[in-house]
């Protein structure tokens, strides 16, 4: 007979969206998730409440800032801000930090990386990025897709200071050529794209993901639907939108009305990409300008925006992690979960409040 200590969580289990998913109690040997009552366990702690996957934050930065790369104690402390939000899944959309090590810490969200971005010269916040010119985009997409985690992302479109607004940053036959060397390499791409002129030639180009994507219209929401090109609006940081304009006011009156107009119909944005099919999920672009902690709260824009609940919670948890090829609360899989007092699907505002968090069978929050 056994005496592992195990976990034992009991209420509702929403181990997928439909109702065939839901389970009364699961419960938790060496840090894995089992539906099978342990025979022998002497040391039982029981939880109570609705259970989900660990929160996804499809689009964050660990070990950035505003300036660029930060000190691993200070990657550490945003790690930890949003596993404590019950944040257990992050994808990082880009940092020059080398934050391998936090793969040994059992405490820490897991990260899936896509090395660090990829800009053209001069064409992106200083510090950040790999600055290159469209000759050299194949190799360094080459480089990242081999130091990522299957991610690969680009700085689709960025302020031209000649144009004095937005404009996409490489010609056609470029991202032609870097998207394929990546899905070559077994990477997927996604890109930086706030304005409207980048994403035919990118989405036509092959890649898989555009991030912010406020520039969508009429034109372009079909094609997305069509190729299946997901989207991850990050609605948290598109709301500074205002004061961004605000700054560039004096020296770039035409970026600067732009930004408001982008800002302005954020949410129509949105709403039209989900009605038309295009995947939508959860990211908040934390660690650049904004802290982490904050994937409940763009759940809550995503509803703000026309997307139903029960699909705004999924965006954030069950299709975030089939869409990332992580497992959420299936037999076998590691045990990371939150438990919360009510049903976030009636109330997305649950979601900021989590009972217990439970990382890799640990309940650490």
């Amino acid at each position: 007979m056994s005496e592992r200590a195990v976990l034992h969580v009991k209420g509702r289990i929403l181990a997928g969206p439909d109702e065939d998913r839901v389970h009364d109690e699961l419960w938790v040997v060496d840090g894995r998730i089992t539906y099978d009552r342990p025979a022998g366990a002497r040391d039982v702690r029981t939880v109570e409440g609705w259970a989900l996957p660990g929160l996804v934050d499809a689009h964050c930065h660990v070990g950035l800032d505003r300036h660029g790369a930060v000190p691993d104690e200070v990657a550490e402390k945003q790690a930890l801000t949003d596993r404590d939000a019950g944040a257990l899944l992050l994808r990082d959309a880009g940092s020059p930090s080398d934050t391998r090590w936090a793969d040994d810490r059992d405490d820490l969200p897991k990260i899936i990386r896509a090395g660090r971005h990829i800009a053209r010269t001069r064409r992106y916040i200083r510090g950040y990025a790999w600055e290159v010119e469209p000759e050299d985009l194949v190799a360094y997409v080459a480089q990242e897709a081999r130091r990522g985690d299957g991610w690969v992302k680009l700085v689709g479109d960025w302020i031209d200071r000649d144009l004095g607004d937005l404009s996409a940053c490489w010609p056609r036959g470029a991202v032609e050529a870097a998207i394929a060397e990546a899905h070559r390499l077994g990477a997927r791409v996604t890109a930086h794209c706030f304005a409207e002129d980048s994403l035919w030639d990118l989405v036509e180009a092959g890649i898989d993901c555009v991030e912010h994507a406020t520039g969508l219209t009429d034109e372009t929401i079909p094609l997305f639907a069509e190729r299946g090109v997901a989207i991850v609006p990050t609605l948290v940081n598109i709301a500074t939108f205002p004061d961004l304009a605000d700054g560039g006011e004096s020296k770039f009156p035409r970026w600067s009305a732009h930004m408001r107009r982008l800002h302005e119909r954020r949410y129509e944005t949105v709403r039209s990409a989900y009605d038309a099919g295009i995947p939508v999920f959860v990211g908040t672009d934390a660690g650049g300008t904004l802290p982490h902690g904050l994937a409940a709260e763009e759940v809550g824009e995503l509803v703000r925006a026309g997307i139903p609940p029960a699909d705004a919670v999924a965006a954030g948890t069950w299709a975030a992690r089939d869409w990332l090829g992580r497992p959420g609360l299936d037999e076998g899989a590691p045990a990371d979960l939150v438990v919360y007092a009510s049903d976030p699907r009636q109330d997305v505002r649950t979601l900021t409040d989590p009972l217990r968090v439970v990382l890799n069978g640990n309940v650490v929050a």
